[in-house]
């Protein structure tokens, strides 16, 4: 037997208590006789005789974060060690000193600098969580033993109900004993009693259990997660804690993933009925499905860097399988449940180092950005309607397979169409507004048919039988803005794309490299980006159309109190006005992309086009470079936003 310094709640600090430490196995230590024995990453200090040897860390610049190491030494008591994997025991780089800026430990973190010992990362947990900027009035672990004592008593915890937030949501236990899977529920029950406005979320309980691996008792878990709960920084969220919240998340992967995986998002749109319905799947991935030591690493960067690292993790694994799929390592069938199946099984295929590296090697916008898309993504489910938990997403299903019609395209055709059109306007099902064979061949009567609508698809087929066409994100009526003179308008999100004779679509080209811009600084008081902006450039009155020389890019201004438009250029310092040439309009004719070319023209009478390489979408040229106009359809999203 060992006798070691556990600090136990309620024996005093550095009390010896008996551990036998064969119980642990070889491959791993308890937390205490780590920190006894130092750990390998920390100097001990000698206080008078009588005391006990405290281990710390040398901090070496003044703008640092405390890292207190008599805090946690007795966490592990929930754990089974016989189910925790094997510690990595290379030595670390920093065994005598850890330099605590925030930017120093988001580099240690993803480099994976305390996956080397439980003790590190239990103390790092709690000095992380405790720099959180949260609400004034958040509950700890003095409210939690109080509330715990009078709400549970002497009754088990079998007897309370589990909160409703937690209705159809995993409850990962990963290498918890049995007391440990007790006290997650404990800690969720009075999670719901103390947060009644948490009405979904099903990430909570991974997060807690996790937690609760590296915890001194429930009730620091229960002050910690509750921490998470209730931040308040600006610029990082951690836990969506309603249905519309997570629904907007989910939605948000679709959208990223069609931008950043599009080979991945092919494959599973031509395998799979309800796209939906396997990005919904992607918290589950990383907090259900990955063995506990890649999820537990995943947990050292969330803790600093809040739930764009999550955002970063899953599409590093969607991106892996589809080159899984590709090299011919798994074969397709049930593309959900293939996905769920490669990521439990992710050791096959890439170490946890290997998928931090791939994960942070993906080019994101800024926290900024996929904040507004969030918020647009919630926008366009509180007006369809979503709030509440539903049974079934038949919501995504907008494109009818049996009563879809059009004259251009097929229903599948369509529905894959769809599932490139961001996630807030493919909920709803499209409607045809204009089409040459009913409406005419009049540009006139293609705008009027078309304003009020926003955003709008077009499609094109040639007399050669080609399809291509266009998403176009600004109403139509934009155009009227800048007087006389001819100027481009729209956002980032308008795309270009083929569809016969092969099926592709062309970004806004800093979707794909977005090193070629950064996003427009913001003071600190700033909550929203502005509503209007200065014109990025101007030109004389009377510009030829398709003449890039004399082209404005307006910043149209948005009615007070509408949402900023995800990816509109006023958010973007750009090098030149010929990348940001998204659609524009006149009399003479109809222009999407520009810049060295345009990537669709098409003339007033709507009979004669052309499509050439520009610099907006980095896109070849979508069918036959000069062709002629066989039909040309315009469709629209019932929504809100309709008339």
């Amino acid at each position: 037997m060992l006798q070691v310094g556990l600090g136990l709640p309620g024996s005093p600090r550095g009390a010896a208590e008996d551990f036998p430490l064969d119980q642990l196995g070889k491959r791993s230590r308890s937390y205490s006789a780590l920190v006894s024995s130092g750990g390998g990453d920390m100097e001990t200090t000698q206080g008078p005789a009588d005391s006990p040897q405290v281990p710390v860390l040398i901090i070496s610049e003044a703008e640092t974060w405390d890292i207190d190491a008599s805090s946690c030494m007795g966490c592990g008591q929930f754990v089974d060690w016989d189910k925790m994997p094997e510690l990595d025991q290379q030595p670390s780089a920093h065994s005598q000193s850890l330099t605590q800026t925030s930017k120093e430990l988001k580099k240690l973190a993803r480099e994976g600098h305390w996956a080397t010992n439980h003790a590190l990362r239990a103390r790092t947990y709690q000095q992380i969580i405790q720099h959180i900027p949260c609400r004034l009035v958040t509950p700890d672990a003095l409210v939690y033993r109080d509330v715990t004592s009078r709400l549970f008593g002497k009754q088990s915890v079998s007897s309370h109900p589990l909160p409703e937030f937690l209705g159809g949501c995993r409850m990962p236990t990963y290498c918890l004993t049995m007391e440990g899977v007790t006290a997650v529920k404990k800690i969720l029950i009075c999670l719901g009693n103390f947060f009644p406005d948490i009405t979904y979320s099903p990430i909570l309980p991974a997060v807690v259990a996790l937690l609760l691996h590296y915890s001194e008792d429930e009730a620091q878990c229960f002050e910690n997660v509750s921490r998470l709960v209730t931040c308040n920084d600006s610029h990082t969220s951690y836990i969506d804690q309603s249905f519309l919240a997570h629904q907007a998340s989910c939605m948000t992967f679709g959208d990223l993933a069609k931008r950043h995986c599009p080979a991945a998002h092919r494959l599973i749109a031509s395998t799979s009925e309800n796209v939906f319905e396997v990005y919904s799947e992607w918290l589950g991935w990383i907090f259900g499905d990955l063995p506990f030591d890649y999820t537990i690493r995943v947990l050292d960067v969330y803790l600093l860097e809040g739930q764009k690292v999550l955002y970063r993790i899953a599409l590093a694994l969607l991106r892996q399988h589809r080159l899984s799929v590709t090299s011919g390592e798994l074969e397709v069938t049930n593309v959900k449940g293939d996905l769920k199946a490669f990521v439990q099984n992710i050791r096959e295929h890439m170490t946890a180092d290997k998928l931090l590296e791939r994960a942070f090697g993906i080019r994101l916008f800024s926290r900024k950005e996929i904040w507004l898309l969030q918020m647009a993504n919630r926008k366009a489910l509180a007006e369809k309607g979503v709030t509440v938990v539903q049974r079934r997403q038949l919501f995504h299903l907008a494109v009818d397979m049996l009563n879809f019609s059009s004259a251009i395209v097929t229903a599948q055709e369509m529905r894959i169409v769809w599932s490139w059109i961001p996630e807030r306007f493919s909920l709803f099902p499209p409607v045809l507004l204009f089409s040459t064979s009913e409406n005419g061949c009049s540009l006139q009567r293609f705008y009027s048919c078309c304003e009020g609508y926003e955003p709008t698809v077009l499609l094109i087929k040639t007399t050669q039988g080609e399809v291509c066409g266009a998403f176009l994100s600004s109403d139509w009526n934009e155009r009227k803005k800048s007087g006389g003179t001819s100027s481009f308008f729209g956002t980032g999100e308008c795309f270009v794309f083929s569809v016969r004779p092969e099926m592709e679509r062309y970004e806004w080209v800093f979707i794909k490299k977005p090193e070629l811009t950064k996003a427009v600084p913001r003071s600190p008081r700033q909550r929203l980006p502005s509503p209007a902006s200065p014109v990025l450039s101007t030109s004389p009155p009377g510009g030829h159309l398709a003449s890039s020389n004399h082209l404005t890019v307006p910043v149209l201004q948005r009615a007070k109190g509408h949402l900023s438009p995800y990816l509109a250029i006023r958010h973007f310092l750009l090098p030149s006005k010929t990348a940001s040439m998204f659609m524009s309009g006149t009399r003479e004719g109809i222009i999407i992309g520009g810049g060295g070319g345009q990537a669709l023209y098409i003339d007033a009478d709507l009979y004669y086009g052309r499509t050439e390489h520009c610099e907006t979408f980095d896109n070849p040229p979508l069918c036959q470079e000069n062709f002629q106009v066989q039909l040309l359809e315009a469709w629209g999203f019932r929504n809100a936003y309709s008339p």
